[in-house]
């Protein structure tokens, strides 16, 4: 997910032209107001009803245990970000999400549903089961299903692959299952108070047991499903219309699945939970794991492949497409420009990774037709970002690469001139190369 500066603000701004002045309510400024003030109110709501519910007592409890999970959780959904890291505000946002607007979605339509079913069959235990297994899949799902679709649809430039679609959805998730955990922990620790139990053989530390130690990555693993469906549908050109529409709700649908199978364990007998979890859940888990993580390094080897055309041109350094392409470099140039410019170096040279990841992958994308016809324009962007921190990144590139190159007799890449430093960057007169790895009009792009 990359951080980028914003598309031309209007057509008529691009093109030179006299810019059109936006209605009230396209204004950035009244479209984060009217979010802002709907998470407060809906965070401010699910906590009145999570309190009433558990007590006071009983909701610090369960914030207490359920926030125990939540860093781990993030810091893995951040790492698997590192190759194109997104904003920090599209995070925040799933996560309020989650926890605020689709938690209580979540709880008041899952009550109402569950009270007109009881109302109408007479028969409350049935309307449980019927509640929990059919019910609440779907409206959960649906309620975080929606900050993917937000962010898909108006933070379009962050989410341009599987990865941000998984990302964003497992943040949402896990926004959602914290808030769910203080109701079922405080719940817990209610019930507990009422009959006396303590220590292991209590409520609470069962119900701690079974959602924080057993099952954390729950939610998270049914919300990913839908992600990686947008993720799938971020990939697909403007014209492939049927599929970015049934690639995200192809996913939505597995996602209810397997929570409602997860839901429906408990009706299964005495093992039925113990049999879900160990067939089906821990692999479901493993096997997204290990596409996940498959994904991120097909998307370094894509960095590694695709930045050379720019160091062709002479935007890049030789050694840069491999330094960029590892993770163990990019770290390594962070750390050396912390060390020795401090933390704005360190910040320029991870705005640089950042914007140098975008540009392969937009390069990737023009390759295969998918990219817009707004491609020469964003390349242009792209590059300008690079060019201008390259006075601290170049240094700190050039020692990683340095520290991480393969031990081989010759040097990996061609070197011109001092190292780092070739002749075509036009160093005294500051300003960019003119070379372009592709025509003008960009790959995919018909000329007129």
């Amino acid at each position: 997910m990359a951080t980028s500066p914003p598309y031309p603000t209007h057509p008529g701004e691009a093109s030179g032209g006299t810019p059109r002045h936006p209605h009230w309510w396209q204004r950035p400024g009244v479209r984060y107001g009217a979010l802002i003030t709907l998470l407060t109110l809906s965070g401010l709501v699910i906590l009145a009803l999570v309190r009433e519910q558990t007590g006071t007592r009983g909701f610090l409890v369960g914030l207490g245990l359920a926030v125990l999970p939540v860093p781990l959780l993030l810091a893995a959904f951040r790492w698997l970000d590192r190759v194109e890291p997104g904003p920090w505000r599209n995070l925040l946002f799933s996560f309020a999400w989650g926890a605020c607007a689709a938690a209580l979605i979540a709880i008041v339509a899952n009550s109402f549903a569950t009270q007109w079913i009881a109302a109408a069959t007479a028969d409350p235990t049935g309307a449980d089961t019927l509640g929990a297994t059919v019910i609440a899949p779907v409206v959960e799902e649906s309620a975080k299903a929606a900050a993917v679709l937000l962010v898909f649809l108006f933070r379009r430039r962050d989410f341009t692959g599987i990865l941000d679609g998984v990302v964003i959805a497992g943040v949402t998730a896990t926004g959602f299952a914290f808030t769910e955990n203080i109701l079922y922990l405080g719940t817990a620790f209610g019930t507990d108070q009422l009959t006396g139990h303590s220590g292991i053989a209590s409520v609470t530390a069962a119900t701690f047991f079974v959602r924080i130690v057993m099952s954390p990555f729950a939610h998270p693993l049914f919300t990913v499903l839908t992600g990686i469906g947008f993720g799938i549908a971020a990939l697909s050109t403007d014209r492939q219309r049927v599929r970015r529409v049934l690639l995200p709700l192809g996913g939505l649908l597995l996602a209810m699945g397997m929570h409602a199978l997860w839901n429906g364990s408990t009706t299964l007998g005495e093992y039925g939970f113990i049999a879900v979890y160990a067939a089906f859940m821990v692999p479901a888990f493993g096997l997204l794991t290990w596409l996940v993580v498959w994904t991120r390094q097909r998307e370094l080897r894509t960095v590694r492949a695709e930045l050379p055309a720019y160091a062709v041109a002479g935007w890049l350094t030789p050694a840069e497409p491999f330094a960029l392409g590892s993770m163990r470099a990019r770290r390594l140039a962070r750390r050396y420009a912390r060390r020795y410019g401090g933390k704005r170096a360190a910040r320029a040279v991870a705005q640089y990774e950042a914007y140098a990841t975008s540009l392969a992958f937009l390069r990737h994308r023009g390759r295969r037709g998918r990219a817009g016809s707004d491609f020469v324009t964003r390349e242009r962007e792209l590059l300008l970002e690079l060019w201008h921190r390259r006075g601290a990144a170049r240094p700190a590139l050039d020692h990683a690469a340095r520290l991480t190159a393969p031990p081989v007799p010759a040097a990996p890449w061609p070197v011109h001139g001092t190292y780092g430093h070739p002749p075509y960057a036009h160093p005294a007169h500051g300003r960019p190369p003119y070379g372009h790895p592709y025509p003008a009009g960009g790959p995919g792009v018909r000329r007129s």
